[in-house]
């Protein structure tokens, strides 16, 4: 049975949303893991002597959250 145009109209439009939701849950996702990088940064900083200290980089937070959100999403 074929939809009428306003029944097809909510149907997209209930699609769209359902797109949103899924792209805002997939940045919160994606914040949260850059977030526990910063975290695990500073405390594997903090536990290593002055020798061996490095500094903490933009490079290296994404590299570890990105490595958090795939493990997570695995």
């Amino acid at each position: 049975m074929a939809l009428t145009a306003e029944q097809q109209a909510e149907v997209e439009f209930q699609d769209a949303l359902r797109a949103v939701d899924r792209t805002e849950v997939a940045q919160r996702v994606k914040l949260e893991a850059l977030r526990m990088a910063k975290e695990i940064a500073i405390e594997n900083r903090r536990t290593q002597s002055a020798a061996e200290a490095t500094d903490i980089t933009v490079a290296s937070l994404e590299t570890l959250a990105d490595g958090l959100v795939s493990y997570v999403s695995s």
